[in-house]
């Protein structure tokens, strides 16, 4: 698995998230990046390619991972502003308890949050439909800060090319 994030500039999130993409593709798959084509839900993907991709953007960077193995990612500013509430919207059992022993919760609610967007852009099925059906740790391995983000990171487990 590849990523690779960056600042975005003049050219705005999507371009950036693009052309991002067609540097790593290049970098690591070795040619020109095939199309990209969207599922019925609005998951891209590459045509014709074993290589998979994921795309986030937040308020100022973008990050892109690269894999041949079914991938999702979010990203969010460390200072980004969350709403406590959606403590009680997006949070199973196993979370909520996790998250009520936290010391800092705006974090801790950043952390899931970024996991479950990540696992739902994965696989294809957006957050809107079971936040409350994932059992995350706070100690999840997958997230990482990077250039001032938090950033989660989610392949698909034995996935077969």
């Amino acid at each position: 698995m590849y990523l690779e994030g960056r600042v975005i500039g003049e050219a705005g999130s999507h371009e950036a998230g693009r052309e991002l993409l067609a540097e790593m593709y290049r970098r690591y798959a070795g040619e020109e990046m095939p199309p990209v084509l969207v599922t019925e839900r609005g998951k891209p993907f590459f045509q014709d390619s074993p290589w998979h991709f994921s795309i986030s953007h937040s308020k100022s960077h973008v990050f892109c991972a690269l894999s041949q193995k079914n991938i999702g990612i979010d990203a969010e500013e460390l200072d980004r502003a969350i709403s406590m509430r959606l403590a009680d919207k997006i949070l199973s059992p196993v979370e909520r308890q996790q998250y009520d022993r936290a010391e800092d919760k705006r974090l801790a609610l950043l952390r899931f949050w970024v996991l479950k967007e990540a696992q739902a852009k994965m696989t294809g099925e957006g957050i809107k439909f079971h936040p409350t059906h994932t059992e995350f740790l706070l100690s999840d391995p997958r997230v990482r800060e990077l250039q001032g983000c938090l950033v989660a990171v989610i392949e698909e487990e034995n996935h077969v090319i």
